[in-house]
């Protein structure tokens, strides 16, 4: 949020407009430190073009403008009423102010949206016309902006050859014109429940780079010959395609389950892609160290008042394997193609993990239950890396027979299987995914050299890539070196924060459809949930019936259950203890606890939706005590 404005609920005090701060959290501080409070308007009056009144209980953007409160708590005129949001009841309003809450723009300058709609893209020399091969794209449903398309042929026996084409979004914006200024500023689209901050304008993001089927398409193309599971040899050009069929994930399995037939031209090349997909997946299991990690996330749908309608939990399906092995596969020859020239570019580098957390990760999932590696005295970072690929699988294969036993009817497992608790456990041994200009390698991904190339339209980083790519064909000048460091440094930033509103954003719209859920079932239902992490304060549950037919989902709400108000076995007071693992927390007297990925049940005390904050308790009675916890 801009240190000028601020994001606020209108309140009527008296003869005073007030502005409540809608979110506590976020509001650091202002000025000395102190704790931004209420602040007294001197009218409900929306200054400037917009005009109007604002209506009590109404979301609005205030204009701070130094104001300080007068004697008495009067207004000094200094603060005014920007903008109407929306209303605090409105799940897309909440979220909408969230995201100006949190410094996105939610618009581009006039100029920029300008220069945007004006753009001609830059005459190349060597662009191929491959509008005749059947060319398709594969997104999730609610996707606008598409960047990839796939064509894929078979070759022969374990033979294929598949073409990746990527919005070459290079020849529309140019390195330093103000268009560029800006997406490096941005680094990268934001994406919210119902909302995304684009980091291109829509004359580019939804239009005139987005591979749309039936239109001409200006792409880079990575042409890829696979030889049973390996890519033999790789071609990088400029292309000209035309996207015979926009598919989306949920087509495509029931493509592959036999419950809808494929059409052509596209069906073929489609039967391919999934052949060389799958071997190259194959080839990455393989790997030594490449890790095996699928990590739900959850996907809102909103009716026309904006209100959450549904929360369905996206698991990993054929469909996304097949992008995300090709993505990978094009990404790295475009690494290893930069990395051979010489070019200066930013490499997704990914360092190899500590050895101290890997052995505590092995620690924690023994203390569970899960079958581990043996682990030497002294482990070398190489040897961590192996371990760790090793215990992502020996969890993924726990994760599976929890579940079998689960949907066998053994009631202290959820259905998941404890794959969220498990697989965040993998995860927080690992170090964060960085952008570099120098290459140190992916250690997730098991990768020598990798960047990020696939994805133009959302990522700065891609662009550099592109640029960088293309020099080494003569078709573009090649980055400078200098500044790279900086950018690297700045995109991965920018990362982070963009996970943390996208986190606060998904909380806050489950939340609502809690709440919603609630005042149809009524505050005292049960839920089924799973125990997804802990600490000495308390667990932290996810609950709810899941919605999704791919299997067990996640369920799609969350909350905290703190010890306080947690019981014994026999409903008695207990002094709970996290074990050193931070695996369990157990009873002091009777034993009795809580593990991470058990079962349990449990009822939402308070929903705190501008905090994104759920409150829980345990049931009464025989099933809200806690079982007694087994392992170390």
């Amino acid at each position: 949020m801009s240190a000028g404005t601020l994001v606020a609920t209108l309140q009527r005090r008296g003869r005073f407009w007030t502005a409540e701060p809608v979110f506590p959290q976020a509001l650091a501080a202002g000025p000395g430190g102190r704790a931004r409070r209420r602040v007294t308007l001197a009218s409900n009056r929306v200054s400037g073009k917009q005009g109007g009144a604002a209506r009590e209980g109404d979301l609005v953007l205030v204009g701070m403008g130094g104001a300080r409160q007068g004697r008495g708590g009067r207004p000094d005129g200094r603060a005014r009423l920007l903008r109407v949001l929306g209303r605090s009841d409105v799940a897309r309003d909440v979220i909408e102010a969230l995201m100006l809450d949190r410094g996105l723009a939610r618009h581009f300058d006039a100029a920029v949206d300008r220069e945007a709609a004006e753009l001609q893209p830059a005459p190349s020399q060597g662009r191929r016309d491959l509008r005749a091969l059947p060319t398709f794209t594969i997104d999730p449903i609610t996707a606008r902006d598409f960047d990839d398309a796939i064509s894929a042929e078979r070759m022969g026996d374990r033979r294929w050859r598949v073409w990746v084409h990527i919005a070459d979004v290079a020849a529309y914006v140019q390195e330093g014109s103000q268009l560029d200024r800006e997406a490096r500023r941005r680094a990268l689209s934001v994406y919210v429940p119902g909302a995304v901050e684009p980091m291109l304008p829509q004359a580019l993001s939804n239009d005139a780079c987005s591979l749309v089927p039936g239109r001409e398409r200006l792409t880079v193309t990575v042409e890829m010959e696979i030889d049973g599971e390996q890519v033999r040899s790789g071609a990088f050009y400029r292309s000209t395609i035309s996207s015979d069929e926009r598919l989306d994930y949920d087509r495509v399995d029931r493509i592959f389950a036999g419950a809808e037939r494929a059409s052509e031209p596209w069906a073929a090349p489609l039967a391919a892609a999934r052949e060389a997909a799958a071997a190259l997946g194959r080839a990455r299991e393989a790997r030594a160290g490449a890790l095996t990690l699928d990590s739900p996330e959850p996907e809102f749908a909103f009716d026309a008042s904006g209100h959450v309608s549904e929360i369905a939990g996206r698991v990993q399906t054929e469909s996304h394997t097949l992008i995300e092995h090709l993505m990978i596969a094009a990404n790295e020859q475009v690494a290893e193609r930069l990395a051979r020239a010489g070019v200066p570019c930013l490499y997704r580098v990914h360092e190899q993990p500590q050895p101290e957390r890997v052995l505590r990760l092995i620690d924690q999932l023994a203390s569970l239950g899960v079958p581990t590696p043996p682990t030497p005295k002294h482990v070398s970072p190489s040897q961590a890396k192996d371990l760790l690929g090793e215990a992502s699988h020996a969890v993924e294969a726990h994760v599976r027979r929890l579940a079998r036993r689960a949907e066998a009817g053994e009631a202290a497992i959820p259905p998941t299987g404890g794959r969220i608790a498990f697989t965040a456990l993998v995860l927080r041994s690992l170090q964060q995914a960085v952008y570099s200009p120098k290459n140190i390698g992916h250690a997730g991904l098991g990768s020598a050299c990798y960047c990020h190339f696939t994805s133009p339209i959302r990522r700065y980083p891609d662009i550099v890539c592109h640029r960088a790519l293309l020099s080494t064909i003569g078709e573009s000048p090649p980055p400078r070196a200098a500044g790279l460091g900086e950018l690297g440094e700045w995109t991965s930033q920018r990362e982070r924060e963009a996970m943390t509103i996208e986190r606060d954003a998904d909380d806050v719209a489950r939340c609502f459809a809690l709440e919603s859920e609630l005042y149809e079932r009524g505050w005292e239902e049960a839920f089924d949930g799973e125990v997804t992490g802990l600490i000495a304060a308390g667990a932290f549950i996810a609950f709810g019936p899941s919605r999704s037919g791919d299997g067990p989902a996640p369920p799609p709400f969350e909350g905290m259950l703190p010890v306080r108000r947690m019981r014994g076995g026999e409903g008695e007071r207990e002094w709970w203890e996290l074990n050193e693992q931070g695996t369990i927390l157990r009873g002091d007297r009777t034993g009795a606890g809580l593990r991470l990925g058990q079962a349990t049940r449990v009822r939402v005390a308070r929903v705190d939706v501008l905090r994104g904050r759920v409150d829980l308790a345990p049931l009464d009675g025989e099933r809200g005590r806690m079982r007694r916890a087994s392992g170390r």
